[in-house]
């Protein structure tokens, strides 16, 4: 039930789209001046929300030569035109950079999906150069020259990745698609006969010398990531039979043999399991296993698993952060992701010795575009690229060894922060050292007191980190208005370990509100907070957050519940991704409703007082539009003061970039109305 959205913006274009063809002239879109008039010309504080340019893609050559990345297009006024630019530059001259194209060099198509050759001579990228929102499968030399397609395929297409023999590329291909893949878009409606229908997302197999593909994985099993052995006769994937939005819960690690198609599973694990990654010397398969609540938004430990079976081994036990990406170098040492109480966190893991050796931690988001900290690395581990950003730096492209990043890009040189500085808190409660952000008003003057509005991520396994805010970041339009913003990462998050993680399996809304509630009461010792004037947001479990918090107390004068949860009996036969809850419940509410009951807001509801705004879209299928309406009518027929707004066409997370406006308009006018 999380969210994030630069990973969700490329879904919405209904690809992880692809890159590009045909070199051109150095790189002019959207200049920092261009983004400097646009900026000053905004007539609304949260403007920099929106015409800031965000960056898809960052990728690095495996010899470390090359850069390339994608950028998000907008139009003159900062909003999003769903198209998407790749960008190639030698690592020595960024200044060089050209744009690769598998269009007309005059027009934007959307392509990325980037996959570098093993001998850096070549990229491999999707594009809808031919067709709009059609993707085919595309290469191009580089530096330069002119991309040739290679595919000629139905379906969606996502994920493509060079055999270690540069004679393949594989990519994931769901036939007949009606929408992206994925829970956080919107669903198609249903009508007639209902089924537990579903398209499945095999493995594809492309000769890259004649472009003929295959689909090389059963009709009947969705595979949601892999990788290559070392001698590109083997894929080792992540994979479960029947409907891919519900099962990546749980989900196997199987291996692939390319010639016979036999998949033989080697591992079924006991919580969920992302990101294999095999060892240079084709003998084992690193993997991240932990308690995870959203399929790509991962966190947990890094295991180590002979190719052959066994038990996997553990090599971060009791480690107190959360894995969320992995590469190998060519000298076998694992290159890992983390986050780390809030912060982006790289980590040297040796497989021998487990033993870690921090590269680079700090204040800001690191992604390779990815939804958490990672990087694209090459082949040696010396050179690697990222996209940098925190609360107070909007996003640029960044290069060089792992925390000796030199800055590419200066396309938001213009655009500045509309809210104020950011620090990280730190408190305790229950015997747990829990972490959070406190983002202080625009204009802040110390000599004054101002509203707070506590915004609870989503998840619950998720965690907030200081990036940049995306267009759909509705919340940070509030510092910009004078507010303080409060964003906790309370027990169930990332970022602590494992077991902090785990700390809310069957205590929903308990020891997790009470880590929000005394970070409130640690916001308002440390600044200049009216305990008076105090607001509750959050979307997805942040949604069901609020609307729990308000049947627990009333210190908070108004709510806006996004896409939440009131009743968690009722949500488990509504929503379409019921897998996901039962580590977190332990049964399902047919075995055990008494637990769902104790943790769902209409168990209380009678508590309620305070002013709430409810918004979903109308096809979210993670938290349907009925667990609003739910609410919505429990507050109505209390009496007390609420708004139903429901949102056309729109999935768990906001593709139209008007209804993004319209919700963060609507929050800040209702906070006003009873904070101010």
């Amino acid at each position: 039930m999380m969210i994030r959205t630069e990973k969700i913006a490329l879904m919405m274009a209904i690809a992880l789209c692809g890159f590009v063809s045909k070199a051109q002239q150095p790189a002019k879109p959207t200049t920092p001046v261009a983004r400097k008039a646009a900026t000053e010309k905004s007539q609304t504080k949260q403007q920099s929300l929106f015409v800031a340019q965000h960056f898809d893609e960052a990728t690095i050559s495996p010899d470390g030569k090359y850069l390339a990345w994608v950028e998000s297009r907008a139009d003159a006024n900062g909003a999003a035109t769903g198209k998407r630019d790749i960008f190639v530059a030698p690592v020595k001259y960024p200044e060089k950079a050209a744009r690769l194209t598998a269009g007309s060099p005059a027009g934007h198509c959307t392509e990325g999906a980037i996959a570098w050759s093993p001998d850096s001579k070549h990229i491999a990228f999707l594009s809808d150069a031919q067709k709009a929102d059609h993707y085919q499968l595309y290469v191009a030399s580089v530096p330069g020259g002119t991309a040739r397609k290679l595919t000629n395929v139905k379906g969606y297409l996502t994920g493509t990745k060079w055999s270690p023999d540069g004679k393949s590329i594989a990519m994931l291909q769901t036939e007949d698609a009606t929408r992206a893949s994925g829970p956080l878009v919107a669903e198609t409606p249903e009508t007639g006969e209902i089924k537990d229908s579903f398209f499945e997302q095999r493995l594809a197999i492309v000769d890259v010398a004649t472009g003929k593909s295959q689909q090389v994985t059963p009709t009947d099993t969705y595979i949601y990531e892999y990788d290559w052995t070392a001698d590109s006769k083997t894929v080792v994937l992540t994979a479960a039979k029947g409907n891919g939005d519900n099962n990546w819960w749980i989900a196997q690690l199987f291996t692939l043999d390319i010639h016979t198609q036999k998949m033989t599973s080697i591992y079924k694990p006991t919580l969920q399991i992302a990101r294999p990654a095999v060892s240079p010397d084709g003998k084992s398969v690193a993997f991240i296993e932990g308690l995870m609540s959203d399929e790509d938004f991962v966190g947990g430990d890094v295991f180590l698993l002979l190719l052959t079976g066994g038990t996997p081994r553990n090599l971060t036990l009791e480690r107190k952060a959360s894995a969320a990406t992995l590469n190998w170098t060519n000298a076998g040492k694992l290159v890992v992701g983390e986050n780390r109480e809030g912060e982006a966190s790289i980590v040297e893991i040796d497989p021998a010795t487990a033993k870690a050796e921090q590269l680079y931690g700090g204040a800001e988001l690191v992604t390779n575009g990815e939804w958490s900290t990672s990087i694209a690395l090459s082949a040696d581990g010396s050179n690697s690229a990222a996209i940098r950003s925190s609360f107070g730096v909007p996003p640029e492209i960044w290069v060089g060894p792992i925390g000796k990043w030199t800055q590419v890009t200066h396309k938001n040189s213009g655009v500045k922060p509309a809210w104020g500085e950011s620090k990280s808190l730190h408190w305790k409660n229950d015997g747990y050292d829990v972490q959070g952000w406190l983002i202080y008003p625009a204009n802040f003057d110390p000599s004054k007191t101002y509203p707070m509005i506590v915004s609870v991520h989503g998840g619950p396994s998720g965690v907030v980190q200081p990036q940049w805010p995306g267009a759909f970041d509705y919340e940070m339009a509030l510092p910009a208005h004078g507010y303080f913003l409060f964003k906790p990462n309370p027990r169930g998050s990332y970022g602590q370990g494992e077991a902090f993680t785990k700390a809310n399996v069957r205590d929903f809304g308990y020891g997790d509100w009470r880590d929000v509630m005394t970070g409130v009461d640690e916001a308002i010792r440390v600044a200049p907070i009216d305990p008076k004037r105090l607001g509750l947001t959050g979307w997805s479990y942040g949604g069901y957050m609020t609307m729990w918090g308000i049947t627990q107390t009333d210190r908070f004068r108004a709510a806006m519940a996004g896409a939440g949860i009131a009743n968690w009996s009722s949500y488990y036969g509504e929503n379409k991704i019921d897998q996901w809850m039962i580590p977190f419940f332990g049964k399902s509410v047919y075995d055990d409703p008494e637990v769902y009951a104790r943790s769902a807001p209409l168990t209380f509801i009678k508590n309620v007082k305070t002013p709430t705004l409810i918004i979903v879209g109308d096809s979210d299928g993670e938290c349907p539009t009925p667990q609003s309406y739910e609410f919505w009518h429990a507050l109505k027929t209390a009496g007390v003061e609420t708004q139903l707004v429901v949102y056309e066409q729109e999935g768990h997370m906001f593709a139209k970039p008007e209804h993004s406006r319209d919700v963060m308009n609507r929050t800040l006018a209702w906070f006003d109305q009873h904070l101010k």
